[in-house]
């Protein structure tokens, strides 16, 4: 009868743990998705320094939409100016996220309503189709993250 007790335990002790490792494993996220508004450098430099983990450290995706005052990020005539710790600026840090391989994309909104910013977009950044970015943010692959 104790060994019964003992076989049941120990089997309820494994199911549990390979419950655990797979509840682990479904909970993994494909990576982030993040919609900058801001125009706060502040902000907008924690939002590419969570982008910029999520890439390095975790190798997961990062699609960043850019809308509103953040828009300006994408233009070739921005300059932000650098933070302390890293002495680097919103700017700099979105340029090294595109070469990380981050999605990144302007609101579409944005060039028909900013006169004199046509083709003056970063090499890399695309405008947005909302029906992709809508997809992504419902995605339950990915965590949502607004500044």
């Amino acid at each position: 009868m104790i060994k019964f007790f003992k076989a049941l335990v120990v089997g309820a002790l494994l199911a549990n743990a390979s419950s655990l490792v797979e509840a682990k494993e479904t909970n993994l996220v494909d990576g982030l998705a993040v919609v900058i508004t801001s125009e706060n450098e502040q902000a907008q430099m924690m939002a590419m320094v969570l982008s910029l983990q999520t890439i390095k450290t975790h190798g997961k995706e990062a699609h960043i939409t850019l809308c509103g005052p953040a828009g300006n990020l994408a233009l070739r005539s921005t300059v932000t100016k650098p933070m302390k710790p890293m002495d680097a600026s919103p700017s700099m840090v979105l340029k090294k996220l595109i070469q990380l391989g981050a999605k990144v994309e302007l609101c579409p909104l944005y060039l028909p309503n900013k006169p004199g910013s046509d083709n003056a977009l970063i090499e890399g950044i695309t405008v947005a189709k909302p029906v992709e970015v809508a997809e992504r943010l419902l995605n339950s692959n990915f965590k949502n993250l607004t500044y």
